[in-house]
């Protein structure tokens, strides 16, 4: 067990475990965003460094099924940042508030050495996306093309430059996907720590295996805040999930079988 799941395992917590916890029709989620661990001030604007923000966490609620409805803000700002700086920071935060719907109803500010950023997200649902119910036989598929954010980064790490367009800059969720197919996707997550580290937690939970229908290479499949959807379902709707892959516009790639055996890891941990 790693340091990040035997720390959770100490809470003892039966809503930690998915994406976010859900309580009735309410779902609640909480991500960090750090300056040094997740960003470097130099690599992105003001601006970008608060819609990233705010796309990571609403990540977990749109890979729950969940509409997003309100939003607190923690924001530990160094104090060299200017008014024009804060008021960049901000314009990224209500941007995206305005495109998904969501109220900034509260939060926290404080000064610090380095720019810190957590979000809570609170969402509603009428039919939670986990990451349970798997069975023997189903398909596993994520969306979208991995790898592209582990690329970006090297790139950052070189002092190179990145399109705007980028997905370590701009994250692109599958809300639309998830919404058409609700009723017949049998759990999901989104992709943040890598499609074999994530597919580790999805086994784990449901006592399963997985026979690979490829081989996917490590610097593919070990690349973290891809933010892709990681999806099960009964073989038996298969046509029906690529049907709404099409409807939603949303690249699907069906990759593997759940098996009765042990899924091992091949990728290192992200978080300790």
């Amino acid at each position: 067990m790693n340091k990040e799941n035997y720390f959770i395992s100490c809470l003892e917590n039966s809503y930690i475990g998915d994406d976010a916890a859900v309580i009735g029709n309410y779902v609640y989620s909480k991500d960090a965003f750090f300056e040094n661990v997740h960003f470097k001030r130099e690599w992105l604007t003001y601006k970008q460094i608060a819609r990233k923000a705010m796309l990571v966490n609403l990540s977990d609620a749109v890979a729950m099924n969940a509409e997003p409805k309100y939003a607190l803000l923690s924001v530990a700002m160094p104090k060299e940042m200017s008014k024009t700086d804060m008021k960049s920071l901000a314009d990224g935060f209500l941007e995206v508030a305005q495109e998904y719907g969501i109220s900034i109803i509260g939060g926290d500010t404080i000064s610090n050495t380095k720019l810190d950023i957590t979000i809570t997200i609170i969402a509603k649902t009428q039919r939670a996306l986990k990451r349970s119910k798997i069975r023997h036989g189903y398909l596993f598929a994520h969306t979208g093309v991995l790898g592209g954010a582990a690329k970006d980064l090297r790139k950052l790490f070189n002092l190179g430059s990145l399109h705007s367009k980028s997905k370590f800059i701009n994250i692109k969720l599958r809300k639309n996907f998830v919404t058409k197919s609700e009723r017949i996707l049998k759990a999901g997550m989104d992709i943040s720590d890598g499609l074999f580290s994530d597919l580790a937690k999805m086994t784990e939970l449901n006592n399963i295996g997985l026979v690979f229908h490829q081989n996917i290479a490590k610097s593919i499949a070990c690349s973290g805040e891809e933010y892709e959807m990681l999806v099960a379902f009964d073989k038996r709707d298969e046509k029906a999930v690529k049907r709404r892959a099409h409807q939603s516009r949303t690249t699907l790639n069906i990759f593997a079988t759940a098996i009765r055996n042990r899924y091992t890891n091949r990728c290192k941990a992200h978080h300790f």
